[in-house]
């Protein structure tokens, strides 16, 4: 690898062969199934917050930050919970809301929205890397591949990497094969110290959304990554080896249809979940029900008084019966940590188990 050089982007080559575009054909029709199918969930932040997390979680574990639900689902809602890997992963979360908060507003995924990404990731505000000496090394210690090692070689590709995301003339091929492109192409440029292979993964759903294949950030891939972590890794480097893009695109085109299912799945059961318990809550406490109550059970699966307080703006005491009552009908549970009750949804919990 001394003598490989990263090229700027687009691709050389033509890379739109028979395998690659029926790999596209699938992907792009469970993709759209998606978007469709995250529509049927009326408020867009019971899927950013519940998947949002489990996105964090998965792409922090490819890193050897691990963390159990638990430990994930409280650290979210309680500022207090120290575990140090559960506010790594938190700020995960953050610097996925951020990013897709700036893409919506703006509508482009530039280099300093990356930087500023990554910054919530590792608060060391460090920017790209200006010191060389970076290297990839495997499990054994020994170096896989040297990305670019100066300051200004990093910018320029960078900056090549930032037309090719908001620029579609650079490139006329369908979005969703230039993410995997977008995805080699950052984690060779390799440009910051810590945090890539976060941030990489982050651009993959934010792109997504730019380019309005998806209308919220719902299709995380670092569940596929991690079941198939040796693949990544072997594919990415076979690009830098031999130039092969075609395995490449195959693998991550076939990653975004497997985890499309999953997801419209995992949503299916999220709607039906809450359909059960707008059900129950009309039948027997009717006069408590709203859609703010049952969108605050299912925002997070955990709850507190305080939440019931502000979302449905009412009074301590009538917080309080109204999660009582849930508890009667078997829908929440009750749990005291330290001082702090919290009310869990467990079907809620189940699905991300």
């Amino acid at each position: 690898m001394e003598n490989f050089k990263l090229q700027e982007l687009p691709v050389k080559q033509d890379i739109e062969t028979k395998a690659v575009l029926r790999a596209l054909n699938k992907a792009s029709r469970a993709l759209a199934e998606l978007k469709g199918e995250a529509k049927t969930i009326p408020n867009e932040n019971i899927l950013i917050n519940t998947l949002g997390l489990q996105e964090a979680k998965d792409s922090s574990a490819i890193e050897n930050i691990v963390t159990t639900n638990d430990e994930l689902f409280l650290a979210a809602i309680d500022n207090t919970i120290e575990n140090i890997n559960a506010k790594e992963v938190q700020n995960y979360s953050k610097a996925l809301k951020h990013g897709f908060e700036l893409v919506r507003k703006h509508q482009l995924l530039t280099f300093n929205n990356i930087i500023e990404i990554q910054a919530e990731l590792e608060p060391n505000k460090s920017g790209f890397r200006k010191i060389p000496g970076t290297a990839l090394k495997n499990t054994a210690g020994e170096t896989v591949y040297t990305p670019p090692q100066h300051n200004d070689t990093i910018v320029k590709l960078m900056s090549n990497l930032e037309k090719y995301i908001n620029d579609n003339n650079l490139q006329d091929i369908d979005p969703l094969l230039k993410m995997p492109i977008i995805h080699y192409q950052f984690e060779s440029i390799h440009p910051f110290y810590d945090g890539n292979g976060r941030t990489g993964r982050i651009i993959n759903i934010l792109y997504l959304v730019q380019q309005q294949l998806l209308d919220i950030p719902v299709l995380y891939l670092s569940k596929y990554i991690i079941r198939n972590k040796t693949e990544y890794y072997k594919h990415l480097q076979n690009v830098r080896i031999n130039n092969n893009y075609e395995n490449w695109l195959i693998w991550l085109l076939n990653g975004v249809t497997e985890t499309s299912k999953e997801t419209i799945f995992l949503i299916q059961q999220i709607k039906s979940l809450m359909d059960e318990f707008i059900d129950k809550i009309k039948f027997n406490y009717p006069k408590i029900y709203s859609k703010d109550l049952v969108e605050n059970l299912f925002k997070h699966p955990y709850t507190k008084i305080d939440f019931i307080m502000k979302d449905l703006q009412v009074s301590k005491p009538t917080a309080t019966q109204y999660l009582n009552k849930l508890i009667e009908l078997g829908l929440l549970e009750k749990e005291k940590r330290k001082k702090t009750n919290y009310y869990t949804n467990k079907e809620l919990y189940k699905l991300f188990i």
